[in-house]
């Protein structure tokens, strides 16, 4: 029988390509001293692989492409249904404005990015690159702050309007992300250290092999990756859960099945906005988990979920979408835009490292560096990346920066659904002709700039512009002295 065995040939080659990605990382200090992500390697491993290999045998990476897409909205889902957990009237009280900080925190870079990409783009198409596609520069910061997935489902909606291989462009700025993520995270580490902007508690408990090689050591002891909700003989539990996330897949397809059946009705405006609805099916596939969650929540049934599954499930999604989406890269492509792509992601990827530093240590007051960290990875690759860089300062993750940014991640998903929904605004310039429609997209990222630095003078008070000119503002200690770190007495707001 002639069955097609595509599928598992590209999930061969990019479960290969991990494992040879994780020898590489656990034998060669290079890897480890620069914290590269495995999947991040294999994806570069695979690349040359599926751009002039696979073609010779009639393989191709468009399933590639496809596999990004679905794992996204796949690991948005797996990530929402996690259950809260139960905290105490003071817990909820203290955590409030830390998790509206981190949310502000990881607002701030996106429309610093988007600015500095649309405005770049602007520049090269009045002077040396008249024909640029004008939704170029939105690429920036949907390869670096929002990841692969957004970048290539989002660049991929594009090419009806006239913007070619905008899915591999966007995959390409979230490599160059990835490649900032590490080597940028690794030298605020070092950095850190060496200016005192770290505590000697920390500093002392920094892992030398579990986390710099990516492989526990065999005496260690090991944490718990999930736990068992349901028996085996019944039902597998990663079986059920497994279930759960592709039962809400289908369940979100349905729904914008039927939104895009009603606005058919409207007339072509209608199947134009169908069109862009499906390249943000991940918002879509979040909304759906969101809304199951709350009915097993009501029904008592949400006792099954265990979050610790849900987040290797998300993990196997997030490994397997790095890796895709490099290798679905398309050199060609790439080639007839690498000059502004290596210019605008220096310029953007500076900036973040300059800008991320200087908001976190004015907008928080506890555990400053290490939030600063989470931030600058995930504004520049994914929350894998963000936690890597964390867990490299905080293996055990002992302070509640982590955590914070999960209870934030849904107040953060509510504030970027009006920017995920301006995204095609520059593309509309591209069809019509009329660069009003580029500039109201530099406007949102404006809107979202100030309406996060209104937040954060509110947040920061007198600390908002102290030491202004400085990157790290240093803290008070008992003594008469400053101090970069947070040390137990330092002064409160």
């Amino acid at each position: 029988m002639n069955f097609s065995w595509d599928l598992f040939i590209d999930l061969g080659l990019l479960s290969a390509g991990l494992l040879v990605a994780t020898g590489l990382r656990y034998r060669f200090r290079f890897f480890q001293r620069y914290l590269i992500p495995n999947a991040l390697t294999a994806g570069f491993l695979l690349l040359p692989v599926y751009n002039y290999v696979m073609p010779l045998l009639n393989l191709d990476a468009d399933n590639l492409g496809r596999m990004v897409y679905h794992l996204l909205s796949l690991s948005f889902i797996s990530m929402t249904l996690r259950r809260g957990e139960p905290k105490s009237a003071r817990e909820r009280e203290e955590g409030r404005g830390r998790i509206i900080a981190t949310s502000m925190a990881t607002l701030f870079p996106w429309g610093m990015q988007a600015i500095v990409g649309l405005v770049f783009t602007v520049l090269l198409m009045r002077t040396v690159m008249p024909d640029l596609f004008p939704a170029f520069g939105m690429l920036l910061p949907l390869g670096f702050a929002q990841g692969p997935g957004q970048a290539f489902a989002i660049g991929e909606g594009w090419v009806r309007f006239g913007f070619y291989g905008a899915g591999s462009i966007g995959l390409t700025f979230a490599a160059t992300g990835f490649l900032f993520s590490s080597f940028g995270g690794v030298f605020l580490i070092n950095l850190g250290i060496r200016r005192r902007w770290l505590d000697d508690h920390f500093i002392a408990k920094i892992d030398t092999s579990a986390v710099k090689s990516g492989i526990y050591p065999s005496r260690k002891r090991r944490p718990v990756g999930a736990e068992m909700t349901t028996e085996s003989e019944a039902i597998d539990s990663f079986s059920l859960h497994v279930g759960m996330v592709l039962a809400v897949y289908l369940v979100a397809y349905l729904f914008l099945l039927g939104i895009t059946e009603a606005l058919a009705l409207i007339g072509p405006l209608g199947a134009d906005l169908a069109v862009n609805l499906w390249g943000i099916s991940f918002i879509f596939s979040a909304l759906t988990a969101i809304l199951v969650r709350g009915v097993m929540r009501a029904t008592g049934l949400d006792f099954v979920v265990d979050n610790r599954t849900l987040t290797r499930i998300s993990g196997l999604s997030v490994d397997l979408m790095v890796v895709s989406a490099i290798a679905a890269i398309s050199l060609v492509v790439v080639q007839a835009y690498l000059l502004p792509i290596i210019l605008l992601s220096l310029v953007a990827g500076l900036l973040t490292l300059l800008l991320v530093p200087w908001f976190c240590s004015r907008i928080f007051v506890d555990h400053r560096f290490h939030r600063a960290l989470l931030i600058f990875g995930v504004s520049t690759g994914t929350l894998p990346t963000g936690l890597a860089l964390l867990r490299a300062i905080d293996p055990e993750f002992e302070t509640p920066v982590a955590r914070d940014y999960m209870f934030a991640s849904g107040l953060t998903f509510l504030f970027a659904i009006p920017f995920i929904l301006a995204i095609n605004l520059p593309a509309y310039a591209a069809t019509s002709g009329n660069m009003l429609f580029l500039w109201a997209a530099v406007g949102v990222g404006a809107a979202y700039t100030v309406i996060v630095l209104i937040v954060f003078v509110i947040i920061a008070r007198h600390r908002a512009f102290s030491w202004r000119s400085r990157v790290w503002m240093p803290v008070r200690t008992g003594g008469s002295g400053v101090s970069g770190g947070d040390p137990a007495h330092q002064e409160q707001p």
